[in-house]
């Protein structure tokens, strides 16, 4: 089984990438999140690998670039009604640490942006990950901070950003991609401003 993969980074593609491990291709299924954040085809690419079998296309590999995103893909996968295509889709919308925020919290909105999770399925995820190690993050065990009440987390300029944008009518993957593409060129002091003029641009509008 393969557990990780080195090499060249060939093509990307809409929802795969081709890394050339030794002159053998090979096709790696991941999401926007992961995409956007993939290096410069020729350059050197490392990638977490989930192997799944699906019953007409044998078997399909799904990479991460970090490790407790494929754990998250995991967990998500062990859920009734998640398939790969839903998991990859909520860990588009929301990464392992704010997935294990959003589940503390029971914020089934949040999950619910995921493209083809709806209300029962977001509250399934939220049900059935309880108390699970989703993130290596501070809220790794999706669990509230101790004390006499809670405080919602702060929302991200880069979550607010990919809010308004959707607001416009962008898809939430689509959305995603450019916010965090206009993350890295700018920088970690972005605001939320700056972020959505920069993604608008990353869009041609």
């Amino acid at each position: 089984m393969i557990g990780r993969l080195r090499g060249v980074l060939a093509e990307v593609g809409e929802e795969d990438a081709l890394i050339d491990v030794g002159g053998v291709g090979y096709v790696v299924r991941c999401g926007a999140r992961t995409l956007s954040r993939l290096p410069a085809p020729g350059d050197e690419a490392l990638l977490h690998i989930e192997s799944h079998w699906t019953e007409s296309g044998g078997p399909r590999l799904y990479g991460f670039l970090a490790r407790d995103e494929r754990r998250a893909f995991l967990i998500l996968l062990n859920i009734q009604g998640v398939g790969p295509k839903a998991a990859l889709s909520v860990l588009d919308v929301l990464a392992p640490a704010e997935l294990a925020g959003a589940v503390a919290r029971e914020d089934k909105a949040a999950i619910g942006r995921a493209q083809g999770v709806g209300p029962k399925l977001a509250q399934r995820i939220v049900t059935e990950l309880k108390d699970k190690p989703i993130s290596d993050g501070p809220v790794a065990h999706g669990g509230l901070a101790p004390g006499p009440a809670h405080v919602p987390a702060k929302p991200t300029p880069t979550g607010e950003a990919v809010a308004a944008l959707m607001g416009l009518g962008i898809a939430e993957p689509a959305a995603r991609r450019v916010v965090d593409q206009a993350s890295l060129r700018l920088g970690e002091g972005a605001d939320e401003r700056d972020l959505i003029k920069a993604a608008l641009q990353e869009l041609g509008r």
